[in-house]
């Protein structure tokens, strides 16, 4: 496995649109597996492959506190969504920075796993909010989009900031 360099906003590359997963192969298992491990070392929760700078749609969750509950949705589809709730997210690409998002507080999606297999699930509380978010990531959008234009503005001065800085 391989940790993988995650993009920061602004970066553009943020903002493509994904395309679907249509070969399931060893490149593909082995992505999965570099992102869980992305993701466990950064650590989130949460990464989607356009976070890695591969545009396919897919992305892998873990919201349990041991580490052990990973979840890979291939090519999902939110199918329903209910309820309303306001959380503090953060992201992988905007580190350092956590704003309140409104996002349903239940859904059901389907999606495929690592081997192809599809299948359907739900979700509630964080584990809903995570893969909601993730999936923004999917159509190039980010947590910051649900923010006012001045709270957008003032986390890409400071990440700038920060980035000149570092060299």
């Amino acid at each position: 496995m391989a940790k993988l360099p995650i993009l920061r906003y602004p970066d553009p590359r943020l903002r493509r649109r994904a395309e679907p997963v249509t070969v399931f192969d060893d490149r593909l298992r082995q992505l999965i597996d570099d992102m869980f491990q992305t993701m466990y070392e950064a650590p989130g929760i949460g990464l989607a492959a356009p976070q890695v700078d591969v545009q396919l749609r897919l992305l892998v969750v873990d919201v349990s506190e041991q580490r052990d509950q990973p979840l890979v949705l291939i090519n999902p589809q939110l199918l329903e969504s209910s309820g309303q709730e306001l959380n503090d997210e953060g992201c992988l690409s905007v580190p350092g920075f956590y704003e309140p998002v409104q996002r349903a507080a239940q859904i059901r999606f389907c999606a495929m796993d690592r081997n192809g297999e599809p299948f359907e699930q739900e979700a509630e509380g964080l584990l809903a909010v995570c893969i909601q978010h993730e999936m923004d990531h999917l159509e190039g959008k980010l947590f910051v989009d649900y923010l006012s234009e001045m709270k957008r503005q003032r986390i890409r001065k400071k990440l700038e900031k920060l980035r000149r800085r570092a060299g």
